[in-house]
C-alpha cells in the first residue's frame, strides 16, 4: 500500500531551496512534495488565490519572512527610529490578515516565529526596552501571532527559535546571504523540516498514543529483584536518583495530553508492583499505567500481548529501555513500534524523551486528560466479560448509553481531533480541518452526528462520529469513526441506526457505505461484513431501507437530535 505524501508550498522572503530539500529528502515521514513560490514575493502570494504555488493544490503551506521584510515599522526599529508599539501590532494584525487569506487554500498553514539574528548585538542594552529594543518588539510581534493563530483551527505557529538554537553558530552566515540570498543555515533548515513532517504527522493522526517502558535501570535506578524496593536509585539528594524522578514526572505529564503508559519488564510482577506502590519517592503509581506485562518472556511478545489488549496499532507505540539488545529486539521483531536510541547515562533520560517529536497534537481537550482512567475503566469492563462468560450477558450489564448530538461550534475541536486520529474504526480515513469540517456538515442533503458513549463504569465522552450525505433516493454513510475504547460494545449498531432512520425521514430507499481500505483500517472492513449490510465489490455496503436497521437491545440512544 503506497504511503501517502503531502503537497506542500514554501512561501518566503529569502531563498528558501536549501529548505525545500530538506523537506523533500528526509528520511522522516510523511513524504513531502514541495512547490517553492519565488522568494520574494510573500505578500503577492498570499493575496492571489491563482499565485502559481497554489495551482497544485497543496495540503499545506509554510509562510517563512523575516520580520522586517514583511512588518515595515520593525525595519524602522533597525534603523533607531522611535516606532509606537499599536503602529507596530496594526501591522501585525494586518500581516494575519493576509495569512489567514491563505490558510483557506490549505489544509494547514506553518508560519514560523520572528527571530533575529543572534550577532546583532549593537543595541545591548536597548535590545529588551519598550518601544526601542528590536527584540521587545520581536516578542510582542510573536505574542500577537500566537494570539491569532489561537483563534484559527488551521493555522499554526511553529517555534522557529528552537531551531536556532539547536543550530547555534551555523544558524546565521552573512555570505550565505550575499551570495544567494540564504537568511539561514542548513541547520536550522534541518530543525524545520523535521518540525514541519511532525506538525504533519500529528494533525493527521499519526502520533503516537502510547509509550511502553522498562523498570530496572529505565524508570528506577538499579535491580529492584537484587537490591529490594528500599535500595533502588529513586528520588532524594542524589544526581542519579533526582534523574530517575525526573524522568518519571515528565512521563506522568505526558498522560495529561492523552498519551497511555504501559510497563513491559522483564522482572517480577509481584516484586515490581511492591516497588511502585511503596517506594516513598515513586512518582508513577501502578494507577498510572493502563496495563503491563511483568514477566521473563520475550518483550517482543509481550508488547504484542499487551498492544492488542488495548485496541491499539503497534504504529501507535514507543518502546523505551535501557538495555540496547532488548531495543534491537524489539525494533527487529516489531518494525512499526517506534523505539529511540536511549542514552547511558541516566541524567539524559528527561531531556531524550522532551527532545521526541512524535506527540504531537493540535490541541488537548478533556477527553486526553482523563484517558488513563478511562483505559482503566476499559480495564474493569473486561475483567466483567471474563467473570460473565458470554458477550451477551456482559453487554446487558453494562447499560451503555449513547449520546447523539449535531456538530456545533462547542463539540467541533473534540470531533475534528476524533476524525483525524482515528485509523482502526474509519470507513473513510478522511482528514479535514476544523473549517473544512464544519462546512462540509453544513451541506445541503447532510447530517453529521457525533456520539458520546457511556455505561455503568463511566463516561468514555465524544468518542463517535456517523455522517450521511442523501440524493435522489439514494443515501451515503460518508464518515463511520469509532473510538477502538469503546469498539464491541454494539454502539457501532447504533450508529447504523441512527444513520438508517434519517435516511428513511429523507425517503431515501437505500443506505450506502463505500469502505476505503487504508493499512490500519481492517477492523472496519470486518465489522461491515457482518453488519447485515449486503457487500457487493468487497467494499460497497448496502442496505434496503424498506426495512428499518434494527436498534441494538443493549444500547439506551439519547439526545434531541437522535
Amino acid at each position: 500500500m503506497s504511503v501517502p505524501v503531502f503537497k506542500g508550498a514554501i512561501i518566503s522572503d529569502f531563498n528558501a531551496g536549501n529548505f525545500e530539500g530538506c523537506l523533500k529528502n528526509s528520511e522522516d515521514l510523511p513524504g513531502v512534495d514541495p512547490v517553492l513560490a519565488p522568494f520574494g514575493q510573500v505578500v503577492p502570494a498570499l493575496l492571489q488565490d491563482d499565485f502559481e504555488c497554489w495551482r497544485n493544490a497543496p495540503d499545506f503551506a509554510v509562510v517563512w519572512a523575516r520580520p522586517q521584510s514583511v512588518i515595515p515599522s520593525f525595519a524602522r526599529l533597525l534603523r533607531y527610529e522611535t516606532v509606537p508599539a499599536d503602529l507596530l501590532l496594526s501591522e501585525v494584525d494586518a500581516y494575519w490578515a493576509l495569512l489567514e487569506r491563505a490558510g483557506a487554500r490549505v489544509k494547514f498553514l506553518f508560519v514560523p516565529t520572528w527571530t533575529a539574528p543572534a550577532h546583532h548585538r549593537e543595541f545591548g542594552l536597548l535590545d529588551l526596552k519598550a518601544g526601542v529594543g528590536p527584540a521587545h518588539a520581536l516578542m510582542q510581534m510573536n505574542l500577537r501571532l500566537a494570539e491569532h493563530c489561537g483563534k484559527s483551527p488551521n493555522i499554526h505557529l511553529l517555534n522557529s527559535q528552537r531551531w536556532v538554537e539547536a543550530a547555534g553558530r551555523h544558524a546565521f552566515n552573512p555570505k550565505l546571504w550575499y551570495m544567494g540570498k540564504i537568511a539561514f543555515g542548513n541547520d536550522v533548515f534541518i530543525e524545520a523540516a523535521r518540525e514541519v513532517k511532525a506538525a504533519l504527522r500529528g494533525l493527521t493522526g499519526q502520533s503516537k498514543k502510547l509509550v511502553l517502558v522498562d523498570l530496572d535501570d529505565t524508570l528506577w535506578g538499579g535491580i529492584v529483584g537484587d537490591l529490594g524496593w528500599e535500595n533502588i536509585a529513586l528520588g532524594g539528594h542524589d544526581a542519579v536518583g533526582e534523574a530517575f524522578a525526573d524522568f518519571q514526572r515528565t512521563l506522568k505529564a505526558l498522560t495529561r495530553r492523552g498519551v497511555l503508559l504501559g510497563i513491559v519488564s522483564k522482572n517480577d510482577e509481584a516484586v515490581a508492583l511492591e516497588a511502585l506502590r511503596r517506594h516513598p519517592e515513586m512518582v508513577l503509581r501502578p494507577e498510572d499505567f493502563v496495563g503491563w506485562r511483568i514477566n521473563w518472556q520475550d518483550k517482543a511478545e509481550n508488547i504484542l500481548d499487551l498492544v492488542r489488549s488495548l485496541n491499539l496499532g503497534l504504529q501507535s507505540v514507543v518502546f523505551i529501555d535501557d538495555n540496547p539488545v532488548e531495543r534491537d529486539r524489539v525494533r527487529e521483531a516489531l518494525p512499526e513500534v517506534f523505539v529511540p536510541e536511549w542514552p547511558a547515562d541516566t541524567t539524559l533520560y528527561e531531556s531524550t524523551l522532551l527532545s521526541l517529536r512524535c506527540f504531537n497534537a493540535a490541541s488537548i481537550t478533556a477527553e486526553d486528560a482523563q484517558r488513563t482512567r478511562l483505559y482503566a475503566a476499559e480495564g474493569q469492563r473486561e475483567d466483567l466479560k471474563r467473570q460473565l462468560g458470554s458477550v451477551e450477558a456482559w453487554l446487558k450489564t453494562l447499560d451503555v448509553r449513547v449520546t447523539v448530538e449535531r456538530l456545533q461550534p462547542a463539540n467541533l475541536q473534540r470531533t475534528t481531533q476524533l476524525l483525524n486520529k482515528t485509523n482502526q474504526m474509519n470507513l473513510t480515513t478522511r482528514r479535514m480541518s476544523e473549517a473544512e469540517l464544519s462546512e462540509w456538515a453544513a451541506g445541503a442533503n447532510r447530517r453529521l452526528w457525533t456520539i458520546r458513549v457511556a455505561d455503568r463504569f463511566g463516561d468514555s465522552g465524544l468518542t463517535g462520529i456517523v455522517s450521511v450525505e442523501s440524493r435522489a433516493g439514494l443515501a451515503t454513510i460518508v464518515d463511520f469513526v469509532l473510538s477502538c475504547r469503546v469498539m464491541g460494545r454494539r454502539v457501532e449498531e447504533a450508529m447504523l441506526h441512527l444513520a438508517g432512520e434519517y435516511a428513511r425521514s429523507q425517503g431515501a430507499r437505500t443506505l450506502h457505505a463505500r469502505y476505503v481500505a487504508t493499512e490500519k483500517n481492517r477492523p472496519c472492513l470486518e465489522f461491515w461484513q457482518k453488519s447485515g449490510f449486503a457487500a457487493a465489490e468487497g467494499a460497497l455496503f448496502s442496505w434496503d431501507l424498506s426495512n428499518p436497521y434494527p436498534r441494538p437491545d443493549t444500547v439506551t440512544i439519547e439526545g434531541k437530535d437522535a
